[in-house]
């Protein structure tokens, strides 16, 4: 009897690990940045893609102005509203958009840089017409983080 009850708790033990297993499966991954989605968080790629993905999908410009240097979240500041950045300081509207930082075969590395100008190619839609478009963005290193200085428009306009 007592072999029996073993092997009892063990199926049930068994049962347990598997449910838990499958359940912590379930969860939501979140979604890499950049090629491959491994873009180190500490580079100034990372913080333009979380910069231009806060003003076109995010609710608010919370994570926008915390991105930005104080010259700049001033003036987002100033905008209200995403739809305000997108429209007036970006000149560029989506209702959806992929964004991809160019690399331009950059050779060195950031970690020593206090400037640094990132090229992102913008692709999506609005009103159902395809919009691609590039735009760069001037980063400077504040307090050893990367903050969006500076907006520039199309250079190819």
């Amino acid at each position: 009897m007592k072999v029996t009850q073993m092997k009892t708790r063990m199926w049930y033990a068994l049962i347990g690990l598997f449910t838990v297993l499958i359940l912590s499966a379930c969860g939501k991954k979140e979604e890499g940045i950049g090629r491959y989605g491994m873009l180190d968080e500490s580079t100034p790629e990372y913080t333009t893609v979380m910069f231009l993905k806060s003003v076109y999908e995010d609710d608010n410009l919370d994570t926008a102005i915390r991105l930005s240097s104080e010259k700049l979240s001033r003036i987002l500041t100033r905008y209200h509203t995403n739809s305000n950045v997108q429209r007036h300081l970006l000149n560029l509207k989506y209702d959806t958009v992929t964004i991809t930082p160019q690399s331009a075969g950059r050779v060195g590395r950031n970690e020593f840089a206090e400037k640094s100008t990132i090229t992102v190619f913008l692709s999506g839609t609005y009103n159902n017409d395809k919009i691609e478009d590039l735009r760069s963005l001037d980063l400077i290193k504040e307090g050893g983080e990367w903050k969006v200085n500076k907006i520039h428009p199309d250079a190819y306009l």
